[in-house]
């Protein structure tokens, strides 16, 4: 699962400094269903909805950022929204998170994903990966 960074000097620290900004929180999924997610956001015609997602390989998992506060009323099953706390994420130009990568990098104009938009898509992902499951 990806884990933010904080400020303790933790492995997952990012090495630069955090560029100016608000903090964010991040939506970890599964890797499955969260790719799943972004098909449908940009598919859809969401893709300004969608902003910067993290690929951590060795857990199998993506990263949504989102607004801070997500994490106070974030409710989805199979998924976790981490509270930053003002401590630590913010939007930099590299991934904040030892041992993963940008699936979709930061932009300077690309908000980060939408959390009413993210939740509608993880729940008809999880809905189409339940249907396919089905099918075996």
């Amino acid at each position: 699962m990806l884990h933010l960074g904080r400020e303790t000097g933790s492995r997952t620290t990012a090495t630069t400094p955090a560029p100016a900004g608000p903090p964010l929180d991040l939506v970890t999924v599964p890797a499955r269903q969260g790719l799943e997610a972004v098909d449908i956001l940009r598919r859809g015609g969401y893709q300004e909805a969608v902003g910067p997602v993290l690929h951590d390989g060795t857990c199998d998992t993506l990263g949504f950022l989102v607004p801070p506060g997500t994490a106070d009323g974030w409710d989805v099953p199979g998924s976790a929204c981490t509270r930053t706390d003002g401590r630590g994420l913010r939007v930099p130009a590299e991934p904040p998170v030892s041992g993963s990568g940008w699936l979709l990098p930061p932009a300077e104009d690309a908000p980060v994903t939408d959390p009413a938009v993210l939740r509608a898509a993880l729940d008809q992902a999880a809905r189409l990966i339940r249907a396919a499951d089905s099918c075996r």
